[in-house]
C-alpha cells in the first residue's frame, strides 16, 4: 500500500480509535463491563468495515478510475448492509450492552466520516496533471551549420 494511502487510512482510523476508547470508558462507567465491551466491539466494527472499504476504494481508484464514483456508492451501501446484518445478529445478545454498542457505532461512524473528509480537504491532490518542464533541456536556436 503506498504511503499516501496509509496516511489517509491513519488520518481516519486514529481519531475513530480515540473516539472508541472514550466511548468504551464512558460506557464502562455508565453500564459496567458489558457496556465497555459493547462500545469496544462497535468501535472495532467501524474501524474494520470502514478501513476495508477505504482500502478497496483506493485500489479501485488506481486501477479503474472510471468506476470510482459507482464503486464508492456501492461500497457504502454494502458497508451499511453489513453493519445492519451485524446489529440484527447481535440484537438480543447478553454478551455486551446493545445500547452502548449502537451508540458507539453511530458516534465512531460519524467521527470516521468527519476525519476522512478533513484528511481529504487537507491533502494536496493535483486535479490537473502538470506537464513535464522543458526548462532543463537546451534548445537549439539558429542554424546548425
Amino acid at each position: 500500500m503506498p504511503s499516501n494511502d496509509v496516511r489517509n487510512l491513519l488520518h481516519a482510523a486514529v481519531p475513530t480509535a480515540a473516539a472508541g476508547v472514550v466511548a468504551a470508558v464512558v460506557s464502562g462507567v455508565v453500564a459496567g463491563g458489558k457496556g465497555a465491551l459493547g462500545a469496544a466491539v462497535g468501535a472495532l466494527l467501524v474501524i474494520f468495515f470502514m478501513g476495508m472499504g477505504l482500502t478497496v476504494l483506493q485500489r479501485t481508484a488506481k486501477s479503474l478510475p472510471q468506476l470510482f464514483q459507482a464503486m464508492g456508492l456501492m461500497l457504502y451501501t454494502a458497508q451499511l448492509l453489513l453493519v445492519f446484518i451485524f446489529v440484527a445478529a447481535f440484537k438480543d445478545t447478553t454478551l455486551f450492552n446493545p445500547k452502548a454498542f449502537a451508540l458507539t457505532l453511530v458516534v465512531t461512524t460519524l467521527v470516521w466520516v468527519a476525519a476522512q473528509a478533513r484528511a481529504h480537504m487537507k491533502a494536496k491532490i493535483l486535479y490537473v496533471d502538470p506537464e513535464p518542464s522543458s526548462a532543463g533541456k537546451a534548445e537549439k536556436t539558429g542554424s546548425s551549420a
